[in-house]
């Protein structure tokens, strides 16, 4: 009995959201096209860092060589982008990650994964609005944050702010209005907004390369000594403890550009809000793929451009990291530069604010439509046909923490909930192409008529009834050299097993190398043993990459399975590991208050629990309407 209930207990847990793909009809408005999903990703991605981010880089980590560490970083975002793509056309439906996470891996993941990115948007809002205001302040004199300083100083300890930021609150009310107006409205004003940040972007770029110099990518160790002072040769004794480097194009050498890089990832974080417009968008399963790699190209042209076009400009050591385009500009004599720049940075403010504005409330409206959040909040407005409670409560929330809390300290709690989508978007697309009885996985979801031959569908269906689970039988040779043309129940119970041990390994690994300084593991050998981790990580993923693949069409999938998405979850996984404890600390009470939530409402009120006692009609009723 206690056995059996403790079964039942995990199973709820692990229970997966079959899709009703009969059902067409979405309850929000499909008013979106491919420019609106490319202009949303450029808005939240290309934000205020590239304004401030190149300048800080260059000058303390990578020097010229910048240009490298973005594209590093713009490779390692476009792994995740890709898996991201595949489940867009695979699963066209509100949630992003929230979602892919339930049809593939099982109820609890997708809460843990919709309840960080409700943190990650929430903090992110916050964050940027407290940029805005501060940015708008700059530019008037700074008279809010005097007034503010000398009548409402909040002196308390912990993670309260100096003073309350009104401004900020009065900036995420307007947005939150906009947004429960309607979709098209705010596509529209974020467009405006995006098309002037890149115009400014552009002249920024064409600027750099007319009033640039190619001598400033190969400066040597005398240029810094004559341009900076004489004290640092006297307290300098050998080049490479030089503070700027030895010069050249790679002054802090490949390390210095790795540690960029690893910076520079995080300028790339935002395209996932296109991941969550499946609903609002009329062709989600081409548009959506489209829309998450052309907006990182061009987030990627502008990153490159614009520190290119610094390093150029002025010597690497000498640039501001605060503000390094006005002073740039200020540099080569052009002062009146600054006001286009000071007009793009609060662009791109706008648009990373929106950008994270608008999938916090679709998130939260997909959790609340299945079940695991409140049900008043998936409430759409008839006339709009937006999330309207979900998008009221998420503003009236994020308003409250940019008004009264410092946010420096939980920025960082921003990157393990994107960290941690990514990482499961990855497995999914990982686990779920080499798995059987695919419409009950929502995989034939985006197959169209005009994409499938439903001879082959019918076939590849009927393979999968024929095969009895007496006639798969474990051995060596059925794992590694698997006869099935289409997966089987034992090929996919063996990447199921193989991506938790990859899993494992990579968790190990980057672990270890956290641990890199630790003495005793530097007497066991270090490098050996990250070494070892490796080279398993690729046996199982060798053993992964002979199994049978569906032979489903899709509009877009994931090229070089299953090596990009493990290569993506290494990445993701190794960036999370870097934060600090406070942190993860953080993070675990976040967490705690989450599985409070989920235990004590989501878990009995899921919209699934009411069908998880009969999982057979539910498969056979998602085939039907799948094909």
């Amino acid at each position: 009995m206690g056995c059996q209930g403790l079964l039942n207990f995990v199973n709820q847990l692990l229970r997966r959201k079959a899709v009703d793909c009969s059902r067409e009809e979405s309850k929000l408005s499909r008013c979106l096209n491919t420019f609106d999903l490319v202009a949303l990703g450029v808005g939240s991605t290309l934000g205020a860092g590239v304004y401030v981010l190149a300048g800080a880089v260059a000058r303390e980590n990578a020097g010229p060589a910048i240009v490298v560490s973005f594209l590093i970083a713009a490779w390692a975002s476009v792994l995740a982008g890709l898996c991201y793509g595949e489940f867009g056309a695979r699963v066209p439906k509100t949630g992003s990650a929230y979602l892919y996470s339930y049809v593939t891996v099982g109820e609890l993941w997708a809460f843990i994964t919709g309840w960080n990115l409700i943190l990650s948007y929430v903090i992110g809002t916050s964050s940027v609005a407290r940029a805005w205001s501060a940015t708008f302040d700059e530019l008037t004199g700074k008279h809010i944050e005097h007034f503010c300083r000398e009548y409402m100083t909040m002196r308390a300890p912990g993670v309260l702010a100096e003073y309350p930021d009104i401004f900020s609150v009065l900036i995420i009310s307007i947005l939150t209005g906009l947004l429960t107006c309607g979709v098209k409205e705010s596509a529209m004003v974020n467009k405006i907004f995006t098309c002037i940040n890149v115009l400014v972007l552009g002249f920024v770029m064409v600027s750099g390369f007319v009033k640039g110099s190619v001598k400033n990518w190969h400066l040597t160790v005398d240029d810094i000594y004559n341009t900076i002072n004489d004290s640092l040769r006297d307290n300098q004794t050998q080049i490479g403890g030089l503070e700027h480097g030895v010069g050249g194009f790679m002054p802090f050498g490949f390390n210095g550009v790795l540690s960029g890089a690893a910076t520079c990832f995080y300028a790339f974080v935002g395209f996932d809000c296109i991941a969550t417009t499946g609903e609002e968008v009329k062709n989600p399963q081409k548009a959506i793929p489209i829309g998450i790699v052309a907006s990182l190209l061009i987030c990627f042209v502008a990153y490159f451009g614009v520190s290119a076009a610094l390093t150029l400009m002025m010597p690497y050591y000498l640039l501001d990291t605060n503000s390094p385009l006005p002073n740039a500009f200020t540099y080569v004599g052009w002062e009146g530069a600054n006001y286009a720049v000071a007009v793009g940075s609060l662009c791109a403010l706008s648009t990373s604010l929106l950008g994270s504005m608008f999938p916090m409330p679709r998130v939260i409206y997909a959790m609340a439509e299945d079940g695991l959040l409140f049900k008043f909040l998936a409430k759409i407005n008839k006339k709009t046909k937006t999330p309207a409670i979900a998008t009221v409560t998420s503003g009236i929330v994020a308003a409250i923490m940019a008004l009264v809390f410092d946010l420096k300290d939980l920025v960082d709690l921003m990157s393990i909930g994107t960290l941690l989508a990514y990482s499961l978007v990855a497995a999914c697309v990982l686990v779920l192409r080499y798995q059987p009885e695919q419409p009950n996985l929502a995989y034939q979801m985006a197959s169209t008529t005009d994409e499938v031959d439903p001879n082959e569908s019918v076939s590849t269906s009927d393979s999968h009834i024929g095969m009895l689970p007496g006639e798969e039988k474990w051995s060596l040779k059925a794992i590694l050299f698997p006869q099935n043309a289409d997966p089987s129940k034992l090929s996919g119970l063996v990447v199921n097993v193989a991506s938790c041990i990859i899993a494992f390994l990579i968790v190990s690994c980057c672990s270890l190398t956290v641990l890199e300084k630790d003495e005793l593991i530097e007497r066991t050998g270090w490098a050996v043993v990250i070494g070892v981790h490796v080279l398993l990580c690729l046996i199982v993923s060798f053993i992964i990459w002979k199994q049978p693949e569906s032979k489903t069409k899709l509009s877009f999938k994931v090229p070089f399975l299953p090596f990009l998405p493990v290569l993506s979850i290494f990445v993701n996984v190794y960036l999370m590991m870097q934060l600090d404890k406070g942190t993860w600390i953080r993070f675990a009470v976040w967490m705690v208050l989450g599985f409070i939530i989920y235990f004590a409402y989501g878990m009995w009120h899921s919209a699934e629990n009411t069908d998880s006692a009969q999982p057979e009609r539910n498969t056979d009723t998602t085939s039907e309407s799948c094909k």
